[in-house]
């Protein structure tokens, strides 16, 4: 009995040793430290050494158990979590859009590219296949790795909305490093950026209802979101947020991942009407709507928001939640009942911001 019970000792000290090991490679990055943790003192969000929402949000709503959702998400998977045909996707040169276009180009889940008076962005790219820090573990859909960082052309401003990993791309940041002219992004995440080699002359780090100005014309406010962070077993060391982008010629809201809440009421009477909203809509659970939002309450908070238009993200590259594939679009398509007309656009497919008008087609209708 002394035997077996020494030999599994052994075997859970060496399982621990490994996995202690294995979590000091450079993509888990690395959590603010030091004098930048001094500072985070500052900020409202920030206490007993954690970054906290506005309002309450439990892991999970009532009712539901941790145990029951691995059990469901491992053994009781929807059959058409994953496509199983390739996913339908246009590939357009990046390189060659005419200056004088304002468009935005999605590359799937939470990863699209903005050109704007010339100026070019880039919000939470995920360009390696992978949304997990295990390889393989989490792998996009087949079809949708048509783009690469080698197809981006020199990007003006990066912004990062959270360092979870399917926002915050350990391979992607490395090869665009020499791409990036400036990254926005909220408190602590400079930490990771600086840790893989970023020049913090290069990082705009704001903390929530903090305003910037990239350059004369540009303003970028820091907002709430109702999320979490984290990219090991300590959550909250760094900020979850949106963006507000004001532009001489239109405002954007970039809503980064979040459950509903009152913020976003707040946010539409300060800076409504805005002409574009982007909004997490996928990998949504009735267990964790707190961080994520139900595709109806994604259409209320773009009411919320008085947004002209509404972009829903967070869909149609990786699997996350138990919904199919394909649910968070023809969901919120079938529940619009808003009047905000929606933007659904193939991956890689042309959005052109200033046509109020364009028209889409429900590309992931038939698809198995």
């Amino acid at each position: 009995m002394i035997v077996y019970l020494v030999a599994v000792i052994i075997i859970v000290v060496l399982l621990w040793t490994a996995m202690i090991l294995y979590m000091r490679q450079a993509k888990f990055g690395r959590a603010p430290r030091g004098n930048r943790l001094e500072q985070f003192k500052n900020s409202k969000q920030f206490r007993d050494g954690k970054f906290h929402n506005s309002s309450v949000t439990p892991q999970l709503v009532e009712g539901y158990s941790l145990a029951g959702i691995i059990y469901k998400q491992f053994f009781k998977k929807e059959p058409r979590r994953r496509p199983s045909q390739d996913i339908p996707v246009v590939k357009i040169d990046l390189l060659q859009i005419p200056a004088q276009e304002d468009v935005l180009v999605w590359f799937g889940h939470s990863s699209y590219f903005i050109q704007i008076i010339g100026k070019k962005i880039l919000v939470d790219p995920v360009f390696s296949g992978n949304a997990s820090p295990l390889k393989g573990t989490n792998r996009s859909f087949k079809g949708t790795d048509i783009y690469t960082v080698r197809d981006l052309p020199q990007i003006d401003y990066l912004f990062i909305t959270h360092d979870h990993y399917d926002h915050l791309d350990y391979e992607t940041l490395l090869e665009l490093k020499g791409k990036v002219k400036t990254v926005i992004c909220s408190l602590g995440v400079s930490s990771h950026l600086e840790y893989w080699g970023y020049d913090p002359s290069m990082i705009m780090e704001g903390d929530w209802h903090s305003t910037m100005e990239p350059e004369r014309g540009f303003v970028v406010t820091v907002l709430p979101s109702r999320h979490f962070s984290g990219r090991d077993f300590s959550r909250n060391t760094t900020l979850w947020c949106s963006f507000m982008l004001q532009t001489p010629v239109m405002t954007i809201y970039m809503g980064g991942d979040s459950g509903y809440d009152s913020h976003f009421a707040e946010i539409g009477k300060r800076f409504g009407p805005i002409d574009l909203a982007i909004l997490d809509n996928g990998q949504y659970n009735e267990a964790w709507r707190y961080i994520h939002a139900m595709p109806e309450e994604v259409l209320q908070a773009a009411s919320d928001l008085q947004a002209k238009r509404l972009f829903p993200v967070h869909s149609c590259k990786f699997a996350m939640a138990n919904h199919s594939w394909d649910e968070p679009l023809s969901r919120i398509t079938a529940l619009n009942g808003t009047g905000i007309p929606l933007i659904t656009p193939m991956i890689g497919e042309k959005v052109y911001l200033k046509n109020e008008h364009q028209q889409f087609k429900r590309w992931w209708e038939g698809i198995k």
